[in-house]
């Protein structure tokens, strides 16, 4: 068995950080589904700006373009930094991922 990438949103910007939130990652609901991430799943996220990684889950968000960072992760990742955010599944067998690629207002542009 293998863990291998499921599924990333590519080039997201974080929004907002919300520090007083007990932990994990706002999505837009929109990318969550485009994406195929469920809420609660397991994600690495990765930001391309300060180079900071870290383990969270998702939890759906309602306002279109939100990806905002919860709890402690909002100590290492910022608004305006540039992310990516992956899921994984384990397997036997090769899978084919589902990534997007969001514009710089998370807005979906296409699926890589």
């Amino acid at each position: 068995m293998r863990a291998v990438l499921r599924s990333k949103i590519h080039k997201a910007t974080v929004t907002e950080a919300n520090l007083d939130y007990i932990g994990s990652i706002t999505i837009d609901s929109d990318l969550i589904e485009k994406a195929g991430f469920w809420p609660g799943e397991k994600v690495l996220v990765v930001s391309n700006t300060s180079g900071a990684r870290l383990e969270t889950y998702v939890m759906k968000g309602e306002k279109q373009g939100a990806i905002c960072m919860n709890g402690a992760a909002a100590h290492l990742i910022k608004p305006g930094e540039e992310i990516i955010v992956m899921g994984f599944e384990i397997t036997d067998k090769p899978i084919k991922p589902k990534n997007i690629l969001v514009d710089k207002n998370n807005g979906f542009v296409k699926y890589l």
